[in-house]
Order: structure tokens, then sequence, then C-alpha cells
């Protein structure tokens, strides 16, 4: 859809684009970044209905590997002509990088697991270290098998993120603000490759703002409606807001330094079209992501555990966070009046932004936060049912 609006409106602003090379236009630009989108509504402490945010995670971890595709035999297109490109073996190669890319991605990933939690480290600071590691190891090894390097590590990720892990808090404090500092430093490198007199150009503005109006407004939408059209369960609003957040972040501009590595023809258009493009979303769609949210009535505010709590594999206790209501007080405002199974204990207590340890004789109030680590959990379960308490986070 980009391409064909990018072929028919070019020569209106008075730039020739071959249709091929309004293809690798699209491609470049096909990837969206949903770190951007959960950062944003992470800062406003904003979830999403619907069950959303996997969606986009989803979207976004799996169109980074097709895009790369798409632009590598794109490229090989316009460098060598159709003829050089063999679709056959073009699909063949996209079937064995995403074979091998996601199963590489596994298999890291379990080995990833398995070695953190065995190694014991006697340097904590080392686990991030080592995890780190993996990210480079996973992409390279993936990538010099013929696999796909960018699946591989989503995959990796993904297995990762989603078992038990020594040092899990501190991995994920570490990483995030690396993925902050790795994005600066990602966006200063690829400004310095912008040319501010081509891209200040008249006709490069013009087509550069046309095509990101045309891909938030048009392309997108038709083509998310389009892709979940098989999926019943969404609503409307819940399509018009995954059309809305598909933001454009650094892996564009960095599939958009291929061409000028290549040498392809009009890479630097290429480039200045999809920077711009890049920047067009972000302060359009990148300031109205948490609004957007709340007009269509799909975002509420997320729960924030008030203890953060690091709790090594080995340990069989469960942590959870009860908030203090009317009905856990009936029986008594004390600590040592509230009816808690045995191998059960209150180890702190939040008010009003302050933490103490209780004792029996502790009057609580409604609102309080209380952090309970239990070895019973099915029956602490129960009773906090019986007591009618309502939020309980498990840390």
């Amino acid at each position: 859809i980009v391409a064909g609006f990018v072929t028919l409106i070019a020569p209106w602003v008075g730039l020739a684009v071959s249709f091929p090379a309004a293809l690798l236009l699209a491609a470049t630009m096909s990837s969206t970044d949903s770190a951007s989108v959960f950062s944003i509504l992470r800062s406003k402490k904003q979830g999403l209905n619907e069950n959303l945010r996997p969606l986009l995670e989803l979207e976004s971890g799996s169109n980074d590997p097709m895009a790369y595709v798409l632009t590598i035999v794109l490229i090989g297109v316009l460098s060598g002509g159709a003829e050089a490109v063999s679709v056959p073996m073009s699909i063949v190669k996209f079937v064995i990088q995403m074979l091998l890319g996601g199963l590489m991605g596994y298999a890291i990933g379990r080995i990833g697991v398995w070695t953190i939690n065995r190694i014991n480290l006697s340097n904590y600071s080392l686990y991030p270290v080592l995890l780190l590691a993996f990210v480079f190891f996973t992409f390279s090894f993936t990538d010099l098998i013929g696999g796909n390097g960018y699946l591989a590590v989503y995959l990796a990720g993904l297995v990762l993120g989603n078992n038990q892990l020594t040092q899990k808090r501190s991995l994920t404090i570490f990483f995030d603000g690396f993925t902050w500092l790795v994005q600066i430093v990602m966006f200063l490198t690829l400004g310095l490759l912008v040319n501010l007199d081509e891209l200040l150009q008249p006709d490069v503005l013009m087509l550069g703002c046309l095509v990101g109006a045309f891909m938030m407004f048009i392309a997108r939408p038709i083509t998310v409606f389009a892709c979940m059209m098989p999926f019943r369960k969404f609503t409307t609003k819940a399509r018009l807001y995954v059309s809305w957040v598909g933001l454009r972040g650094a892996v564009p501009i960095i599939f958009a330094t291929y061409p000028l590595l290549a040498g392809t023809e009009g890479a630097r258009l290429l480039f200045n079209v999809v920077f711009l493009v890049t920047i067009l979303s972000l302060l359009v769609q990148g300031t109205t992501v948490s609004w957007m949210a709340n007009l269509l009535g799909l975002g509420y505010a997320e729960k924030s555990p008030a203890f953060g709590v690091d709790v090594h594999e080995d340990i069989p206790s469960i942590f959870t966070e009860v908030l203090v209501n009317e009905s856990m007080l009936q029986g008594g405002t004390t600590l040592k009046e509230i009816n808690l199974p045995e191998h059960t204990l209150v180890m702190m207590v939040y008010r009003d932004g302050d933490y103490f340890v209780p004792q029996g004789n502790t009057a609580l109030k409604v609102g309080d936060k209380l952090l309970v680590i239990s070895d019973r959990g099915e029956e602490l379960e129960s009773t906090y049912k019986d007591m009618g308490v309502d939020e309980v986070l498990k840390l």
C-alpha cells in the first residue's frame, strides 16, 4: 500500500521513484517499536485492556526479522536487477532464516536460563555481563549459520524473561538502563548520518511528511483491520488503538543505512524520507499513546507494587503485597487480631510514603500495604478471600 502511494505521489513532488525503490522504502519502514509505546505507558503507570500489550509485543518482535529479510531481498533486486534475485531461492532462504532463528533463539534461551541459575558467581555484578554476552552470542552465532539473528534474540529474550532467574531484579534494572543508553547512542550516531541540506529540501520534506501521514492515517489502519479480521474478540476500539500505536523507532533508520552501504541508487533519498517519517511518527503518535488509550477507553491505572522483592528461586516461600480494607479489620485493628495461617509473617507495612516493621500490637489502617511472606500459599490465598481482601499482588 505504501509503495503504491510513493510511486504515485513522488512525481507530483518532483522526484522519480521506481516501484522497486518504493517497495524498499516501505520495507525499511515496516518495523514498529513497541519499546517506545511501553516506555510511555510505564512512565504514566497505565495498562491496556483486551490483552493489547502482548499483542503489540508480538507484532514488534516479529516484524523486525520480516523487515530485515524484505530489505535485504529488495536491495538485491535494485543492485543487480530483478533477474539477479531468484524468487524460489529467496523463499527458501526466508524459511531457513526463520526456522534457524526460531530454533537457535529457543535453544540458546534455555541454555542461558540453565547457565545463569547454576553458575553461582560470587560477584553479582557479573550476571548482567554474562546475560549481555548471551545476547551478542545469540545474534552472532545464529547469523553465522544462516539464521535470522533478530528473531533469535527476540525469542531468547522471551524464554529468559518468562523463567525464574538468579538476580532477575538486578538484571531487569541493568537492562532497562542499558536499553535507554543504547537508544540514545543509536539516535545520536544515526543523526550524524543526516545531511540537513538534503533533509530540508522542499521536495524531500513534502514526500516525507506525505508518506508519514499516509502511513499513520490510511496504510496502517487498513493493514491492521485486514490482519485482525479473523480475531473476532477484539473490539473496534482495540483495532483502532493498534492502528494508532504503530510507532517507528530506530530500527527503520538502521535498515535505511543498508542501501547506503550497498550503494543502491536513491539510497540518500530513502534514508532522508525514513528519518523524517520516524521523527513524525514519534512526535505525533508517540505523544498521544496514553491520550489515545484513555480516549478509546482501553487504558487503566496500573497497580505498582510498594515493595520491590528479589527472591532466589530456591526459596519456596511466596511474597504477597496486600492492601488493607475495612473488611480485613472487622475482627480487630491490630496485627495480632488478624487471622493469618501458620508459617505466615507480615514483614513490613507501607503507610503514607513510610515503611516500618510491625509488631503484634501495631494498629493497622485502611489503605496500608502489607508485605507478607508465607510457606502456605494456597491456605493464604483462601484466607484472603475469607477476609474480603480484593487487592493482592504476588511479588
